[in-house]
């Protein structure tokens, strides 16, 4: 599958920072300073539409919108914290955030549309589809809620286990007021899930450390 490109709109500094360790990103970036400067290129069709992804300023949000037909999901913005935009989209980020930070919060959304091309994910044994939100082991098949394809996705990609304070940063995005027990039920009722379904209680493992798909 073709690289996935990051093009940074009207914010320099995050183009240069990102610039430093661009040897160590899943994705390609470009930087224009201005939007019309990218306007001109994408009119001219000299912008690979399919795996372009923007990140721009919230201020610059009507913009895009009016001036190019991509789906919101294709478009990252940055806004500050005292900022009255809704938080809980997740192409929203408020700043100041660490840059690790971001660059996971876009890593996931990257999966996901990735993803979304493929429809069909293997995970261990099982098979993921993201386009019936399903998950099936032979001929076994379980209907999964949004949140639970996240949790999967998020786990199944991490190389070590995750603690709940991750996940309430990663996958539930800006909720940054989300009680501990909220997290934790959600993985007891899919681990549940999973084992009255699959008869597999070691799906979804925990350890000392957190949780992990191995």
């Amino acid at each position: 599958m073709v690289k996935q490109n990051i093009s940074i709109v009207g914010i320099p500094i995050l183009y240069n920072i990102l610039l430093e360790i661009k040897e160590n990103l899943s994705f390609g970036i470009e930087n224009f300073d201005k939007e019309n400067d990218f306007l001109k290129l994408f009119n001219e069709s000299k912008l690979n539409t399919k795996n372009l992804f923007i990140i721009t300023t919230i201020n610059n949000r009507d913009f895009f919108f009016k001036k190019i037909k991509l789906s919101e999901k294709n478009i990252f913005f940055l806004s500050s914290k005292d900022s009255k935009i809704d938080f809980d989209k997740k192409n929203i980020f408020k700043y100041p955030i660490d840059i690790y930070n971001l660059i996971e919060k876009i890593n996931i959304q990257l999966i996901k549309y990735k993803y979304s091309f493929q429809s069909k994910i293997n995970v261990n044994n099982y098979l993921l589809d993201l386009n019936s939100r399903t998950i099936s082991k032979g001929i076994n098949r379980l209907k999964l809620t949004e949140r639970e394809m996240e949790i999967i996705l998020f786990l199944n990609k991490s190389k070590i286990p995750q603690k709940i304070s991750v996940l309430q940063n990663k996958v539930w995005s800006y909720s940054s007021g989300l009680e501990t027990h909220t997290v934790e039920t959600h993985i007891y009722r899919l681990r549940k899930k999973i084992g009255d379904g699959f008869k597999d209680e070691n799906f979804i493992i925990s350890t000392d450390s957190g949780y992990i798909i191995e």
